[in-house]
């Protein structure tokens, strides 16, 4: 078992499956060992199974009738045929297969296989797409074939057309997915060691404020102190949940850096793309970015009161400045990481520059970019916190420095706390959106192009 586990493992459509599917393929999966000269199965026979050559070489010779681009391909270890075992429709094989040499297969029960992929909502679908680039990629089918691979919500044997489908599964996909993936992390021990983290923070913050009163701690405002002003209706210095000037504090604070990480991401992406992927473009502008950008926020204020009127605009600027350069630098650094043999390759194929870099450069770049803008949003509200402090009239940063120079100690942990929940929620909210615009990784990753 955990010899076929190993090798379905390095099998292009089960890579991305999970653990427990896999198990699942492995119990129903079978050896068959056939010899040189034997014909597998022939064009015109059930299909029934999908089989995994785990040793030797075998001949695939496509009925010419089905109009593939190549109907002759001698496959090797670890490739999948047999594959009209999971197509819509009739299962009626396609080519006929026979061995060079002696050969060893893995045969596994088509719809069992299907069943298995339909229950793994998490990567199940992400299995069966790759079946469907194999069949058009690597046997060269045309689509009429590939795009008979059924999708991981619809039922066995449902005969409901694509076209009156379409929309629905893909938001029933999307939200099963989430709530499969809430499941599995409330399953998994994460939680629970984050609950411990925070109490075992808390516990220590309680113990050395208001039991052992350790010296640099005996005048922090406590644990219960905080707590208690921060849940109060009639709170003693004035903010509490059940204030609003709280949330219009925490409003401003949102509205201020969501306009500078959207300015940072319009200007900073396209610098970093160019800086990647042009080296005169980098020669010129390279330097000066590197000569800005070590320059802390601070400095940057009194030039930032000098050029923008009014309160509001210094500290959007403020925000913005780190924001941009940690976009921009990533941007550029998932361009650099892109390998030089797929520009090649698109320009042998006829590919022009501008083809090359939204092809090939872009979609290349964007692990890094997202990487990136997830720090960013990070570096935005540390910078805004500055500028606030400051320059600003309102928000988080405004209300953590005035109640220190008004002695209002407990609001400043609460201020300092919600800017953290404020921080981290912007941060995850980031980090959702680009899993779901990057799921085509998820397809690459199981035909293996890492």
């Amino acid at each position: 078992m955990e010899q076929v586990e190993r090798l379905l493992k390095r099998t292009l459509p089960f890579q991305v499956v999970s653990p427990e599917t896999l198990d699942g393929i492995a119990e129903i999966s079978r050896h068959e060992v056939f010899k040189a000269g034997q014909v597998i199965y022939g064009a015109g026979q059930p299909a029934e199974e999908v089989y995994v050559l785990v040793s030797g070489r075998v001949a695939h010779r496509i009925d010419p009738d089905i109009k593939a681009r190549v109907h002759e391909k001698e496959l090797q270890v670890g490739d999948v045929f047999g594959w009209a075992a999971i197509l819509e429709g009739e299962k009626v094989r396609l080519a006929d297969v026979a061995c060079i040499e002696a050969a060893e297969v893995l045969k596994i029960d088509g719809a069992r296989l299907l069943e298995l992929l339909r229950k793994d909502v998490n990567f199940g679908e992400a299995a069966l797409k790759s079946f469907s680039q194999l069949i058009s990629q690597q046997y060269y089918l045309p689509p009429s074939v590939s795009e008979r691979v059924p999708t991981t919500l619809s039922k066995v044997g449902d005969t409901r057309t694509p076209a009156s489908n379409e929309a629905e599964p893909q938001t029933a996909s999307a939200w099963t997915l989430t709530m499969y993936r809430a499941s599995a992390w409330l399953k998994s021990p994460d939680p629970y060691l984050m609950m411990v983290g925070f109490a075992l923070m808390l516990g220590f913050w309680y113990l050395t404020v208001e039991v052992l009163k350790l010296p640099r701690f005996e005048d922090l405002p406590g644990l219960t102190t905080v707590v208690k002003e921060w849940f109060a209706e009639d709170p003693v210095y004035g903010m509490s949940i059940y204030t609003a000037e709280y949330y219009q504090h925490i409003w401003v604070s949102i509205r201020r850096v969501a306009i500078a990480f959207l300015l940072a991401t319009v200007l900073g992406v396209p610098l970093g793309l160019f800086l990647g992927w042009s080296r005169s473009f980098r020669e010129y502008v390279f330097p000066v970015f590197e000569l800005l950008r070590p320059i802390p926020i601070l400095a940057w204020v009194p030039l930032a009161i000098i050029m923008f009127s009014g309160s509001e605009t210094p500290v959007i600027f403020l925000t913005f400045l780190a924001s941009f350069f940690a976009t921009a630098l990533n941007t550029m650094l998932g361009v650099e990481s892109i390998d030089e043999s797929y520009t090649r390759a698109a320009a042998c194929l006829g590919a022009n520059r501008w083809q090359v870099f939204k092809e090939v450069i872009v979609p290349g770049s964007m692990p890094y970019v997202f990487t990136g803008l997830q720090i960013s949003v990070g570096v935005a509200w540390f910078s805004l916190v500055a500028g606030e402090m400051v320059s600003g009239q309102y928000g988080l940063g405004y209300v953590i420095n005035t109640s220190y120079t008004m002695v209002r100690y407990p609001t400043i942990i609460i201020g300092m706390v919600t800017l953290g929940i404020v921080g981290y929620t912007t941060s995850a909210m980031v980090r959702v959106a680009g899993n779901y615009m990057m799921q085509w990784r998820l397809r690459e990753m199981a035909l293996g192009g890492r």
